[in-house]
């Protein structure tokens, strides 16, 4: 995004924040402040919560403590996007037709124009006609970043956005990452690997 195409600013808080999962605790007194162009890597092993605490903010989870604070303009539904590990392509699809289901979903661009930029900016221009189910898992992940392109948004909720993709995927979600920071936008990401851009702050769950 260039940054002429600034996002207006934006922050994100939680406050104390607990979640449960079928009666269990998994976790507890969370509470963190995120601002537009801050990044917060959310760390720890598996079952720790880190995934929880991403649909928790992104409001398909209820707490079962503490709130989540949004302070920009418009919804909440239209301010944060949620890639999450699964990557949601339908296989009996085509990747142009995936794109412009996102699309229609989380609003923006749906004409072919710009599906295939966003296509190329990932490095899957080649493949805008293939159906999903020809992609290996590091293409399958690009088409999830495409999405990132097609719908702005200022809040990205990031489930390992790292997994599964080569040394070009990486650079290219680094690239994706330090634009959407310089725009103004916030990233939350949930990891247990390196991710290509340094975070901002860091939130390690046990």
């Amino acid at each position: 995004m260039p940054l002429e195409d600034a996002f207006p600013p934006v922050r994100l808080a939680a406050d104390d924040l607990a979640c449960e999962r079928g009666g269990r605790p998994i976790f507890h007194g969370l509470s963190f402040s995120l601002a537009g162009g801050e990044m917060l890597a959310v760390v720890g092993p598996n079952g720790a919560g880190k995934s929880s605490l991403l649909r928790v903010v992104a409001g398909l989870l209820s707490p079962s403590e503490g709130r989540v604070d949004l302070d920009t303009d418009g919804e909440r539904e239209t301010a944060m996007h949620l890639l999450a590990y699964g990557d949601g392509l339908r296989n009996v699809f085509t990747v142009k037709e995936n794109l412009r289901l996102w699309s229609r979903l989380y609003g923006g661009a749906a004409d072919d124009d710009a599906m295939h930029e966003a296509l190329e900016e990932v490095g899957l221009g080649h493949a805008m006609h293939l159906a999903a189910r020809a992609l290996s898992t590091g293409q399958r992940r690009r088409a999830g970043l495409a999405r990132l392109i097609l719908s702005p948004r200022p809040i990205w909720l990031l489930d390992e956005p790292t997994s599964g993709l080569d040394k070009d995927g990486e650079a290219i979600l680094g690239r994706m990452m330090a634009e959407h920071l310089a725009s103004g936008g916030a990233i939350l990401v949930a990891t247990h690997l390196q991710l290509p851009v340094a975070p901002t702050h860091r939130l390690e769950l046990q």
